[in-house]
């Protein structure tokens, strides 16, 4: 593991404040440490309940407990499981004990509003340490502006003292050639005069002497030349210490953002979780409330149907005292009239009328025997509606129990989906640039078309095979090309046979389009011989799904992931440009009016506008007074590679019906904000189709194609020259040699992401030119350029559009 000390700058005066902000980052991490290694949740849980009470009883016994309430809510702490267990906490109590479960509520909605507090407290100060941070690094960057206006001058100072000190030497050497000559004259004198050679030899001593004096006044003049020059070396190292220090202490600045970040969306997500508690406190206090008010109406209807039942029952008992009484009345008339009709013979008359009321009474007591039926029924009937609504209460409540629980388990999943997907990106951000490294910058995919209806007459042997691998990573990394019955093998990073589409062929290279959202240089260019299907393979048949080309599709997954990216920030704007180079001569294919006026100025023979290629420090490669059009969907750019393939050079050859007679080049240029994290990035994506070559031979090139012919097929030879260049690791790389080298040179010799995809024909007649596209595709595989870096934290201040 390694120290800390790896992290500190060298010596400087400055030392002693950031060692004092290292400090306190250790003693964070100290108490951080702390917190963790404790006692159990459960046990930390009581703690906090312990609090709670203590904050309770503090509120209810006055302002003599605020000092003791304040020191608990200081020293309190909550972890992940404790909130957990505060927004889980159930009401428990009777079925109808409201008392105690609104009191149970309140409690909870105080703790509640403690947790709160404290993760307010907690925010203040994240808050305070990220202003402390800030000031640090803006102390910092000061400092490193100061060191480095204090070696300019010094530096200045010294290549002064140098250049007084090459004056010097110029001087004494000039004396020293002066002094030689007086030397030989004095020799010549001493041949012709014998008599002044004792003269002679005194003047030849002196002579010496000062030879001797220059010399050595010479070697100190080196000597301080030689101290200067190790000075000026270690004040450099100095300065790339410098460097790598401000380079760690960014990259710590941007881990402590993302922590921050990573804090306040837990704080959002706890703030979502109360509200949602509460709105669903309040649906169920309500629902609490219809129920209690129903279950009244419903009791007094009880009591209402009970004093009727028992009136009807007195009612009822009265009409049976009457009947039984009636009926012994009508006994005892019976009798009587018996005794009467025997004794005294009344008149039949008093007897009808007695029987005439004696009906009556009992018609009175069938309708009373009804009436008591029906109440009877309704008093059933309101006892069932009082038990529904028990069952439809109680069930009421444990439904919402179930959804309440169930939301909760939604939301601790999407809090755990999404934090998985971000660190999914992060991870695979890291493993694509790491792969892309350990395989080299430039990777090589191989593609070969399908023979065509009037090529396949199957009288010939196929030329192209795929060699098996029971090794999963070489497995469709090998082609063979068969010639005269001898066999060629080649390996690259990834081979296409006939039968593949175009999503699978996308499919390989989606992670890279994806690299130039997140700042990197991409670079991705076609190429072969003439109708080995590079344009196929580039830009397909766009009005097709499934036959569309790399440049449309990476378009549409740079809008789409940029879409995606919106909701975490990230803001981006797009500026596209496209041109060809015919002839040695760049052409502008955007549609507008000088691109008009330069068609008729090539047409006429009369020489149009020259568009000048230029490098700036970073590597950025623009292309002057070239049409830069600002983009905001694939819509447009779809429109515009419409365009562009109407106006691009194409013509008729032996070898293919349109065959591409410049190389094209598209570029976009992508810049992303993050209103968030405030990180910006810059990436350029270069999709290139390149012309194919092509002998004389094969193509019958005359007049104008054979002017065509012989410039492509020089600058595909100039950039065979660079790669060999890049190869064998010379010094001195042709980038000038053509229009198409130096254009690329950020792409082949800089910090960008390159893939050339090389498309060979399956035809017979073709093996030679295939087997020579292969083999400068080999060339190319084995190059080693410079490591693809991240453009982050520029914004482009010019309007043109640069190449990458």
């Amino acid at each position: 593991m390694a120290s800390r000390n790896q992290n500190r700058p060298p010596k400087t005066p400055s030392s002693k404040k950031d060692g004092a902000v290292d400090i306190q980052s250790d003693k964070r991490r100290k108490v951080g440490v702390g917190r963790m290694v404790g006692p159990t949740a459960s046990s930390r849980a009581r703690q906090v309940l312990a609090a709670v009470n203590l904050h309770q009883e503090s509120v209810g016994t006055g302002s003599s407990g605020d000092s003791s309430a304040a020191e608990c809510l200081e020293s309190l702490n909550f972890t992940k499981d404790e909130v957990e267990a505060l927004l889980n906490e159930k009401i428990k109590g009777k079925k109808f004990d409201l008392k105690g479960k609104m009191e149970q509520t309140l409690e909870s909605n105080k703790k509640l509003r403690l947790c709160i507090r404290w993760f307010q407290r907690n925010e203040e100060g994240l808050n305070q340490n990220l202003e402390n941070l800030r000031k640090a690094m803006e102390a910092a960057e000061t400092q490193h502006a100061e060191i480095a206006m204090e070696k300019k001058n010094k530096e200045d100072e010294l290549n002064t003292t140098i250049g007084e000190l090459r004056q010097n030497c110029l001087v004494l050497q000039e004396k020293f050639t002066k002094e030689e000559s007086d030397k030989l004259d004095a020799i010549e004198s001493h041949r012709k005069e014998t008599e002044a050679r004792v003269a002679a030899e005194k003047m030849q001593a002196s002579l010496l002497e000062e030879l001797a004096k220059v010399s050595q006044a010479k070697l100190s003049a080196e000597q301080k030349v030689v101290a200067c020059e190790e000075r000026y070396e270690r004040l450099q190292v100095y300065n790339t210490s410098l460097q790598v220090y401000n380079a760690k202490m960014q990259e710590d600045l941007a881990t402590i953002t993302a922590k921050l970040q990573q804090v306040e969306q837990e704080k959002v997500a706890i703030l979502e979780t109360l509200s949602t508690l509460r709105g669903h406190y309040s649906t169920v206090k309500d629902q609490l409330n219809l129920s209690k008010v129903s279950h009244d109406e419903v009791a007094k209807q009880k009591e209402a149907l009970e004093i009727d039942v028992k009136c009807l029952r007195g009612e009822l008992q009265q009409v049976r005292d009457d009947r039984d009484r009636h009926s012994s009345q009508v006994q005892a008339l019976r009798a009587e009239i018996y005794k009467y009709e025997e004794s005294t013979g009344k008149s039949v008359a008093e007897l009808e009328s007695l029987m005439t009321k004696s009906n009556a009474l009992e018609e009175t007591c069938a309708s009373q025997r009804e009436q008591l039926h029906i109440l009877q029924h309704q008093l059933a009937a309101a006892n069932e509606k009082l038990k529904v609504a028990d069952l439809s209460a109680s069930e009421t409540r444990i439904g919402f129990e179930e959804q309440k629980q169930v939301i909760h388990e939604l939301k601790n999943r999407l809090a755990d989906a999404e934090l998985q997907i971000n660190e999914g990106d992060k991870l695979r951000k890291k493993l694509h640039n790491t792969i892309l490294e350990l395989k080299g910058n430039i990777r090589v995919f191989c593609r070969v078309r399908p023979l065509l209806p009037e090529e396949n007459s199957g009288a010939e042997a196929p030329i192209i095979a795929y060699p098996g691998s029971t090794d999963a990573r070489d497995r469709d990394r090998g082609i063979d090309l068969i010639q005269t019955g001898q066999r060629h093998c080649f390996t690259f990073d990834k081979v296409f046979d006939h039968e593949a589409s175009q999503y699978d062929v996308f499919g390989e290279i989606s992670q890279l389009v994806q690299s130039a959202l997140d700042g990197y240089k991409v670079c991705i260019f076609a190429y072969g011989q003439t109708g080995s299907g590079k344009t196929y393979t580039m830009m397909g048949n766009p009005g097709s799904k499934d036959n569309k080309g790399l440049i449309p599709r990476s378009l549409e997954q740079i809008f789409e992931a940029s879409q995606h990216l919106s909701t975490q920030g990230w803001k981006y704007k797009m500026q596209a440009s496209m041109l060809e180079i015919y002839n040695e001569t760049i052409r502008d294919l955007i549609p507008f009016n000088n691109r008009t006026s330069d068609m008729t100025h090539m047409e006429n023979g009369v020489q149009g506008k020259q568009y000048s290629i230029t490098h700036d420090a970073n590597g950025n490669t623009s292309v002057s007074d070239l049409t830069v059009v600002d983009v905001c969907s694939t819509r447009e750019v779809s429109s515009l590679l419409l365009q562009a393939a109407e106006t691009r050079s194409v013509g008729k050859t032996n070898m293919n019906e349109q065959s591409s007679r410049s190389h094209f080049v598209f570029t976009l240029r992508i810049f992303g904000v993050n209103e968030s994290t405030e990180q910006q990035v810059q990436g350029v994506l270069n999709l290139i189709d390149l012309a194919g070559s092509e002998r004389l031979s094969k193509s019958g090139a005359t007049g104008d194609r054979l002017k065509e012919t012989k410039a492509i097929n020089k600058s595909l030879s100039c950039l065979a020259d660079v790669i060999f260049a890049l190869a064998k690791k010379e010094e001195h790389v042709p980038f000038r040699n053509s229009k198409l080298t130096y254009l690329l040179k950020p792409c082949l010799g800089g910090d960008s992401k390159t893939l050339m995809v090389v498309n060979i024909s399956p035809e017979p007649s073709s093996v030679g030119e295939s087997i020579n596209s292969l083999r400068f595709a080999a060339r190319v595989n084995s190059c080693e350029i410079g490591i693809p870096r991240r453009q982050t934290a520029m914004r482009c201040s010019d309007s043109r559009l640069s190449v990458g």
